[in-house]
């Protein structure tokens, strides 16, 4: 058996792998983050879209998810934190540091997300990110327009 792609330790069927394929919900926050690590790690873009809550997935872009799930190789998933998120909760926050490459290059995500259970199921629900580039200048907010002037919105350019 394969090591789960979220670095848990734990084999992907016995981990995230039941999770991706829907035979089971993620228990807690923190599973769901792992699981949305591995369906990155493993190009199943329909597992990100549909855990995302479902007002949100129309502002998402299929094809930006895919293409950064596809262009980076993925290294692990480090959780630096949670707070509430568990079981009985309703809502739950998870820091994390996702590690992956591009073209040679290494870097790292880290951001704060928010969890909330709809019709008791876990959905992502937000993120901030809480590295900025070291050249940002103000604050740039997740919705916000990309300073480097594509178009798009931050946290699907530049704050990836």
């Amino acid at each position: 058996m394969k090591d789960c792609p979220c670095t848990s330790g734990k084999p992907f069927d016995l981990c995230c792998g039941p999770i991706l394929e829907g035979k089971t919900a993620a228990p807690t926050a923190e599973a769901l983050m792992r699981a949305r690590y591995s369906a990155y790690a493993t190009g199943n873009i329909d597992f990100i879209m549909d855990s995302n809550e479902p007002e949100s997935r129309e502002n998402l872009s299929r094809e930006a998810i895919e293409e950064w799930s596809k262009a980076s190789e993925w290294q692990g998933l480090e959780i630096i934190k949670t707070q509430k998120g568990q079981e009985g909760d309703s809502k739950g926050l998870v820091e994390f540091k996702a590690h992956y490459s591009q073209n040679r290059a290494r870097y790292t995500h880290h951001e704060l997300a928010s969890f909330e259970k709809i019709d008791g199921k876990w959905m992502f629900f937000d993120g901030e990110e809480i590295n900025q580039p070291l050249n940002a200048g103000a604050k740039v907010g997740r919705n916000d327009p990309c300073p480097c002037g594509s178009g798009k919105k931050y946290k699907k350019c530049c704050g990836k």
